[in-house]
């Protein structure tokens, strides 16, 4: 694709954005307990089962209406441990014990009995798994970031309008109650016109540094690497993290391929999906972005510093003075009071507009995340968009990964949110996270 083959008109009119979704949650209440005809049974096929695949599929399993038939990994291993936890989940249910595991995605997808895939993959997958998943007219929900590349989430909102299918990225913040409420009061400009956003997600990716190491027989890496054209991608157990079923050991960390700029966008696009996510939304940023970016270090720059062309300026850094807590939030700082917000916090200058809340997040928590797939199921039996769909997850995804393009060449970096374009950058728009040249049999 060339700069310009999608027009911001073209981009925003696929949906009706503004104020949607800020009340789902009573929807989800609602929904607990009900009993679902069998016309509107959705079948569930899962591609990726690790870690975050298994808490996918434990918050769908909590949505009325529900079956899970199948899954995909390229781990043997993982495939026979999502087998046996789903069956056992079944029998709860007493509904028949089934669940067929592949290797391959493309034998799940050939499946007619699937209405939606649940994607889990390392980033570098999910444009092809998506839009294969399209083609094959399914619905999907997909995890953030959206796409690895620039290049890969414009296609991936192609795939899902052309074929008409119902996305949600994976963004669940979008369902949680104090950052709904967030959105909504600066929707509201109670606290007057945004000014400047503190966003704090963490650091960008690193160079990959991790010894190569003999690859497990129960592990097919050739699939794992699928499009990944990196000669410097080699196997170790932190970018695929091992598990044992006897005994029964689960994994210890996150898949580390998010941390290397080889394999992933760090936190910047990992925690990026989430809270730059939500400061798009509040401030009616969705399907646009900033049109600069300015890398941490640059001319004196104390911060990666975004600029939006209506003035607001977006920086990655503590959300909080003295905070020494590690955090991630947002502020928006407002000509007349501020907003903070962060998972199970929400605290306003003015305490009449939002009373101060805070609770403690434990983790993996916000892995689990039912009302977020509650809203997507809703979507797809009402064919309309839900919370986060796929323009929401490309224009997120996009502001990440320029602010990486931005850091990597060390220097500010413009971009136009209406034409999608660097304009006369040339090394910016040949940048590898714009779009980089797949493996030999892969193509988007």
């Amino acid at each position: 694709m060339n700069n310009n083959s999608i027009s911001r008109r073209k981009f925003l009119g696929y949906s009706a954005l503004g104020l949607t979704g800020l009340t789902i949650l009573p929807s989800w209440t609602m929904a607990n307990g009900v009993k679902m005809a069998p016309s509107d049974r959705i079948v569930l096929g899962f591609i990726g089962l690790g870690q975050q695949g298994c808490s996918d599929f434990g918050s769908f399993s909590q949505c009325p209406g529900v079956q899970v038939v199948a899954g995909c990994d390229v781990e043997s291993l993982k495939r026979e441990r999502f087998k046996k936890r789903v069956e056992a989940w079944q029998k709860s249910q007493n509904v028949n014990q089934r669940c067929d595991t592949y290797e391959f995605y493309q034998d799940l997808l050939n499946r007619r009995d699937i209405d939606v895939v649940s994607i889990a993959t390392p980033d570098h997958w999910h444009a092809l798994a998506t839009i294969h998943a399209c083609q094959a007219k399914k619905d999907v929900y997909v995890q953030k970031p959206l796409a690895y590349t620039i290049t890969e989430g414009l296609n991936m909102v192609k795939a899902v309008r052309d074929n008409c299918r119902v996305l949600q990225i994976g963004s669940q913040q979008r369902s949680d109650k104090e950052f709904q409420q967030a959105i909504a009061l600066i929707r509201s400009r109670a606290l007057g016109h945004v000014e400047t956003i503190f966003v704090k997600v963490g650091d960008p990716p690193r160079p990959l540094d991790l010894p190569e190491q003999p690859i497990p027989t129960t592990l097919n890496w050739n699939q794992w690497l699928g499009p990944l054209n990196n000669p410097a991608v080699h196997y170790h157990p932190d970018l695929c993290p091992p598990i044992s079923l006897k005994p029964e050991q689960n994994e210890k960390l996150w898949g580390a391929w998010r941390w290397y700029r080889e394999t992933g966008n760090g936190f910047t696009a990992d925690w990026g999906a989430h809270m730059f996510d939500i400061a798009q939304a509040a401030i009616g940023m969705d399907g646009s972005g900033p049109s600069e970016f300015i890398p941490k270090g640059f001319g004196g720059a104390r911060y990666l510093t975004m600029k939006y062309q209506n003035g607001i300026v977006m920086t990655e850094q503590p959300f909080r003075e003295n905070d020494k807590s590690g955090i991630n939030g947002i502020s928006f700082n407002c000509t007349n009071g501020w907003l903070k917000v962060a998972r199970g916090y929400i605290e306003c200058s003015d305490p009449s507009l939002l009373a101060k809340a805070e609770s403690n997040v434990a983790p993996g928590q916000y892995e689990v995340s039912s009302p977020h797939m509650q809203n997507f199921l809703d979507a797809v039996r009402s064919r309309k968009n839900p919370i986060a769909p796929v323009e929401v997850g490309c224009s997120t995804n996009t502001l990440c990964v320029i602010a990486n393009i931005a850091t990597e060449l060390q220097r500010p970096v413009k971009w136009d949110p209406a034409l999608l374009s660097f304009g006369d950058d040339k090394e910016a728009a040949n940048h590898r996270l714009y779009k980089y040249q797949y493996r030999t049999a892969y193509t988007i």
